[in-house]
């Protein structure tokens, strides 16, 4: 069986990458590059993650490329301190001082544009971060979305509750006029794992310890990234119920991976029109739902709203089994 062709642009934070190990250990997927954007982390800090994790799983051959460091329009955005300040938990010491000698040259946009234009209506984007890179890479080639097979996005809300503001989650909010731009004129089939998605298919985590405690690289690797995070604090988490909508583990990027590679994963979608709200000083960012054809736009997305958790835990348990799938 040919394998899904598949481009990752991410902001690697630790759940980023948890997702690209899911995808490096999947045995139906063919990863063609890593494209890195601002987000968890300065792009730098971002594209050194990438490497790591490459070089955790044995798949250093795969090609990463640096894209954009601050959104599409107004101010340089600082990233988010959620997994620490370099987006893998501050826990990381021997750095390497030779990491821009393996990134490519190309610029991340340019080299999603190349590796879709070669294998057109066969590859699938999964989108990890704020969608800057994306955004730019419709400006640069307006036939670029209809060369995809499919688009992926982790990211955005379904009722107006926030993350990192009152009213937006954060891929979002880092970028609004990007994610606009992307849900208004990618026209390609569009599959989004939400904010609420994520939260109301946390697992236990009983799971989670199982997981970062098995006998592997990967597994030895996410255990230590996650050790001193708050994000993956039992007890910290139980604090945030109302907001995180409960207190489970909770690996935000691996939903949409995993939508990707299995899409039995995903047993409900809400299919309709969406937008996002870039005027309002509150409720910039905020991705609405059109249910009433408000909007009279012809394009729906799918809105994933129930998961097999089941089938989720498995793709995660195998992600840190070594070797990941060449």
């Amino acid at each position: 069986m040919a394998k899904k062709l598949v481009i990752i642009d991410t902001d690697c934070g630790i759940d980023d990458a948890q997702a690209i190990m899911m995808a490096l250990a999947a045995p139906n997927i063919q990863v063609l590059g890593v494209t890195c954007v601002f987000g968890n982390a300065a792009v730098e800090n971002v594209c050194q993650n990438v490497l790591r994790v490459l070089s955790i799983c044995e798949r250093e051959e795969i090609p990463v490329f640096r894209g954009s460091g601050c959104p599409l329009v107004g101010d340089r955005k600082s990233s988010s301190d959620h997994f620490g300040s370099d987006g893998l938990g501050d826990v990381i010491e021997d750095k390497d001082p030779q990491w821009e000698e393996k990134i490519h040259r190309e610029h991340a946009v340019n080299a999603m544009l190349r590796l879709v234009s070669e294998n057109q209506n066969q590859v699938s984007l999964v989108a990890l971060g704020p969608l800057t890179n994306l955004a730019l890479a419709v400006r640069l080639d307006p036939c670029f979305p209809q060369k995809l097979k499919a688009l992926y996005i982790m990211g955005g809300n379904m009722e107006g509750k926030g993350n990192v503001t009152l009213c937006a989650e954060f891929n979002f909010a880092m970028d609004p006029e990007s994610a606009y731009i992307v849900l208004e004129e990618f026209l390609c089939p569009t599959y989004l794992a939400s904010w609420e998605y994520a939260c109301r298919n946390a697992l236990t985590w009983e799971f989670f310890e199982e997981l970062i405690n098995r006998d592997a690289p990967a597994a030895r690797f996410m255990k230590m990234i996650t050790s001193k995070c708050w994000a993956y604090s039992k007890e910290a988490m139980m604090t945030k119920r109302d907001v995180y909508f409960g207190a489970g583990f909770v690996s935000y990027d691996a939903y949409a991976m995993a939508a990707c590679i299995d899409s039995s994963v995903v047993t409900e979608c809400i299919e309709c029109p969406v937008r996002v709200e870039l005027q309002g000083s509150i409720t910039r960012g905020m991705m609405a739902l059109d249910r009433t054809d408000k909007l009279k736009k012809n394009h729906n997305v799918f809105v994933m709203s129930k998961c097999d958790v089941a089938k989720f835990s498995q793709l995660l348990m195998e992600s840190l089994r070594k070797p990941c799938s060449k």
